[in-house]
């Protein structure tokens, strides 16, 4: 049986994010759980705000349908998910939106069908994006995606990572561990 292929990506290219941190973390997790990854950097995709008259004169930008073609491509999903004045980032959104668009000959919520997603956030603050990942469970789940019961929350996010990028709390570790395991067995 093939091993599960899941699309990870952060709703931030902020080079030192909490975020791309996080899940750079849980990447290697769910490749020893032995699921297929695909770690993507979104600053490598720039995207124009979605803007329904630009995409009527251009089309949808070949970044959008290079990230809709990965989705398409995916089983699951994994998502770092920051908070920004407590909701998601503009990033974020942004993404989900032209990932969504219709191209020619399918449907605009292809993409999402039938995926799972497992979402995290780090935060600097207590709520260790406890907000935004509520924001985005309901969006995803509204078009499609089944999202995982659990998601890994890691408030004050400044000091949660020791100097090898690795969580400094080996209770987090442990959490996001066996959640990271509890995707993969999900996802198989």
């Amino acid at each position: 049986m093939k091993n599960p292929r899941i699309l990870a990506f952060a709703g931030s290219t902020r080079r030192d994010s909490f975020n791309r941190r996080l899940l750079a973390v849980a990447v290697e997790l769910a490749q020893d759980s032995g699921l297929e990854m695909r770690h993507v950097e979104l600053a490598d995709y720039p995207l124009p705000i979605m803007d329904e008259d630009l995409e009527a004169e251009q089309g949808q930008p070949a970044n959008a349908t290079a990230i809709r073609k990965m989705m398409l491509e995916a089983d699951g999903l994994l998502l770092a998910c920051p908070e920004y004045n407590s909701s998601i980032t503009p990033l974020m959104k942004n993404l989900i939106d032209w990932v969504s668009r219709k191209e020619a000959g399918g449907g605009g919520l292809e993409p999402y069908e039938n995926k799972k997603a497992l979402l995290m956030g780090a935060s600097p603050g207590g709520t260790g994006a406890k907000r935004a990942l509520e924001t985005v469970r309901s969006i995803l789940g509204n078009i499609g995606v089944e999202v995982v019961e659990d998601e890994f929350s890691l408030p004050y996010a400044a000091d949660g990572f020791d100097d090898q990028g690795e969580l400094a709390d080996p209770e987090q570790r442990d959490r996001l561990e066996k959640l990271v395991r509890s995707f993969a067995d999900q996802m198989r």
